[in-house]
C-alpha cells in the first residue's frame, strides 16, 4: 500500500467534490511533518487557493473535514498554510505486519523499472599499491552497484586496470635498473608494495637528475622533460607499443605480481567485480576508433603527426588523441573502452566512478564520442566524488606518502580489537569468533566513517575516530543490531517470537510510531539513493534508525511488559527494525555482527 499515492487520490478527490475543480497532481505537495509539529505528513495548501477563493487556514480546515473521513486518517490540524496530517496506529501497526511478511522489503521488484547498467569503479594503475583514496573509490562504487540492484536494474560491475603507459614504465625502468632480479617472493613483500616501492624510487632518481641538469644551466622546464631517466622510459613505452619481446616479459611478469597484490586487498575490502578490462587491451581498438575519425576527417592531425580533436567550437579546447610518435593518450584508451563495453552490453547507462578531478575528461570523452557517430555517448555518466585526506594533509604517491589500503585495514583491525578488549564487548564469545567479529566491527567503522559523507565532499579521515561504540559511527549502528539479536534470543528462549501479532487494538507511544514510520520510509530512501548515487542517504538514514531504536529500547520495555499485546508488537518492531539496520548495512558492503 503506497500511503503518499493514497493520500495524493485522496486529496485529489476532495478538492474536485468541494471545489468542483480539476487539479494538476503535481501541485497536491506531501511532505514529512516536521519535527516540532503533531503529525505524520503535511499538505501545502496555497496552490490550491485560486479554485478555493478562500484563505489558507480556511482552505486547509475544508481539506481536514473531508480527509478526517478517510478510514486510515486519525486527526488533523492547520498551522497557517499547512495541513498536518496524522495517520491512524492502525494503519502502522497493519503496514508493519504487512512488511514482516515482504522478505525483500524496500526493494524495487518492478519490471519496468530494470536497466542494464555498467558501473566502473576501482580503476587502478599497476605502477603501485591500492591507497586509502581507492578505498573511497571502491567502496562507493561497490555500494551504488548494491543499491541500483536494490532499484530494480541489472547492474555489470567492471574495473579497467591502467595497465600501460608513462607511468608503468617508470617502475618497470626503476627495477630494471635497480632491482637486482627481487620478486615479492625473495622479498617478502605483496607485488603491488614491490612494485610500487620502485615508482616512488623512480621519482627520487628523477628529481635527482633534474637538479644536476639545473647546476649545468639547463633551465628548469627544460630538464624535467630532457631528464635522462625520463627518456629513457618514454623509449621503454614506445618499445613496448611496437611489442618488444624483452620489454613485454618484463611488463607481464611485474603487472602479475600486482594483481595478485590487488586480489588480496579486493578481498579483504569484500570487494568484487563481474568483469575487468585492461587499458592494454581497449587501446588498441582506441586507436584505431582515432584513426578512422582522422580518415573520416572528423579528427586533424598537426604537422608534427599527433593527432587531436578540435573541441573549440562546443567550448572546450583541442584535445590531443595521439601524440606525434603514435603512441596513445589515456583519452584514447577510454574512448576503445567505451566501444567495447557498448558492444558487450548494449548498457542503458554506463557509470564511472571517478574522483571530481576528471570533471573535465569526461565531458570531452562523451563530446568526442559524439563527434565520431556513436549515438550512445549519452548514456555515460561520470559520478563525481571528492577527495579524502588524514589528518596530515594530502598524499602523493609519487613520493610514497600514501596511505596503504592494506596497513589501513590492518590498523583499523588492532584498534578494533584493542577497544573491544576494552570494553569487554567480546568477553563472552569464543576466540574464532572474537575474530570474525572483530573484522566485521574494523571494515565496518571504515567503510561506514566513508561513505556516510557526501560523496561530492572532500572529507577528511580519521581511523581512530571512525571506531566508537557511540556516535555516529559503524560499530554504533552494528552494536545496535547485535542488541537486537540478543532480544531476539532471549524472546525465542521463552518461546514468545513467532509469527504472532497484537489480538486487540493497541495504542502506540510516540518512539514506537516514529519507528513504524522511518521503516515506511526505507523504500523511498533506497530509490533516493539510488537516484542521487549517493551511499550516504542510506548511511545516515541506518543511524538515525539506530539512534531511533536504542531510544525506544531505554524508554519502553520489551519483555517485560506486562500487556501481552503490547510486547509482542514491541518483539515484532525489533525485529524488523533488526532486519532494516541489516538490509541497509548490506547495501553499504558492512556485515553485521550477531553479538558483541
Amino acid at each position: 500500500m503506497d500511503l503518499i499515492l493514497n493520500l495524493t487520490e485522496s486529496i485529489e478527490t476532495i478538492l474536485k467534490n468541494i471545489y468542483n475543480s480539476d487539479i494538476d497532481k503535481k501541485a497536491i505537495s506531501i511532505q514529512k511533518t516536521r519535527i516540532e509539529f503533531e503529525g505524520d505528513f503535511t499538505l501545502v495548501v496555497f496552490p490550491f487557493l485560486k479554485i478555493s477563493r478562500k484563505s489558507p487556514e480556511i482552505t486547509a480546515n475544508e481539506i481536514g473535514n473531508e480527509l478526517i473521513k478517510v478510514s486510515y486518517i486519525e486527526n488533523f490540524n492547520v498551522i497557517k498554510g499547512f495541513l498536518n496530517i496524522t495517520i491512524s496506529h492502525k494503519y502502522w501497526i497493519d503496514f508493519l505486519y504487512q512488511s514482516l511478511q515482504n522478505n525483500t522489503f524496500g526493494f524495487t521488484d518492478d519490471p519496468g523499472e530494470k536497466k542494464q547498467v555498467m558501473i566502473e569503479f576501482s580503476s587502478p594503475n599497476t605502477n603501485k599499491p591500492l591507497h586509502l583514496g581507492h578505498i573511497r573509490n571502491n567502496l562507493l562504487g561497490f555500494s551504488i552497484a548494491k543499491i541500483l540492484e536494490a532499484n530494480g536494474h541489472h547492474v555489470t560491475k567492471v574495473n579497467l586496470v591502467n595497465d600501460r603507459g608513462i607511468h608503468i614504465c617508470k617502475s618497470m625502468l626503476a627495477w630494471k635498473k635497480w632491482g637486482k632480479g627481487v620478486t615479492p617472493d625473495k622479498a617478502a613483500k605483496k607485488g603491488d608494495k614491490l612494485v610500487g616501492d620502485y615508482y616512488v624510487l623512480f621519482d627520487k632518481e628523477y628529481k635527482k637528475e633534474v637538479e644536476l641538469l639545473i647546476n649545468k644551466g639547463i633551465s628548469e622546464d627544460k630538464a624535467k622533460v630532457e631528464v635522462p631517466i625520463l627518456l629513457e622510459a618514454q623509449d621503454m613505452l614506445r618499445k613496448w607499443e611496437a611489442g618488444d619481446e624483452d620489454i613485454v616479459k618484463l611488463w607481464k611478469t611485474m603487472n602479475n605480481w600486482v594483481y595478485e597484490g590487488f586480489d588480496v586487498t579486493y578481498k579483504n575490502l569484500g570487494i568484487d567485480f563481474d568483469k575487468i578490462y585492461y587499458e592494454s587491451e581497449t587501446y588498441k581498438k582506441g586507436k584505431s576508433l582515432v584513426l578512422d575519425g582522422l580518415e573520416k576527417k572528423i579528427l586533424k592531425k598537426k604537422d608534427d603527426n599527433s593527432v587531436w580533436a578540435d573541441l573549440t567550437a562546443h567550448g572546450y579546447d583541442e584535445k590531443i588523441l595521439l601524440r606525434s610518435d603514435g603512441t596513445s593518450v589515456y583519452m584514447t584508451q577510454d574512448i576503445g573502452t567505451a566501444f567495447e563495453r557498448y558492444k558487450d552490453k548494449k548498457f542503458d547507462k554506463h557509470l564511472y566512478v571517478v574522483g571530481n578531478e576528471q570533471n573535465y575528461h569526461f565531458q570531452v570523452l562523451k563530446l568526442i564520442l559524439k563527434k565520431l557517430g556513436y549515438d550512445w555517448y549519452d548514456k555515460l555518466e561520470h559520478v563525481s566524488y571528492g577527495m579524502v585526506e588524514l589528518p596530515g594533509g594530502k598524499m602523493k604517491s609519487r613520493e610514497g606518502t600514501v596511505v596503504d589500503a592494506d596497513d589501513l585495514i590492518d590498523h583499523m583491525k588492532t584498534t578494533a580489537k584493542e577497544m573491544s578488549k576494552e570494553l569487554g564487548k567480546l568477553d563472552e564469545v569464543s576466540e574464532n569468533e572474537a575474530e570474525v567479529i572483530i573484522n566485521r566491527i574494523a571494515l565496518g567503522a571504515l567503510k561506514y566513517f566513508i561513505l556516510k559523507v557526501d560523496p561530492n565532499k572532500n572529507m577528511l579521515f580519521n581511523p581512530d575516530e571512525s571506531i566508537d561504540f557511540n556516535g555516529n559511527t559503524g560499530p554504533f549502528i552494528q552494536y545496535t543490531y547485535a542488541r537486537i539479536k540478543s532480544l531476539l534470543r532471549k524472546a525465542s528462549d521463552k518461546n514468545i517470537v513467532s509469527s504472532a501479532f497484537p489480538k486487540n487494538d493497541i495504542k502506540l507511544a510516540k518512539k514506537e510510531k516514529d519507528l513504524v514510520r522511518l521503516i515506511y520510509e526505507y523504500p523511498a530512501i533506497i530509490k533516493e539513493a539510488g537516484t542521487e548515487y549517493s551511499p550516504a542517504i542510506i548511511a545516515n538514514y541506518v543511524y538515525e534508525f539506530a539512534k531511533l531504536y536504542n531510544q525506544f529500547y531505554h524508554d519502553y520495555p520489551v519483555l517485560k511488559e506486562e500487556d501481552q499485546d503490547k510486547m509482542i508488537f514491541r518483539i515484532r518492531l525489533t525485529e524488523m527494525t533488526g532486519r532494516i539496520i541489516e538490509s541497509a548495512l548490506e547495501l553499504l558492503g558492512i556485515g553485521v555482527p550477531e553479538r558483541m
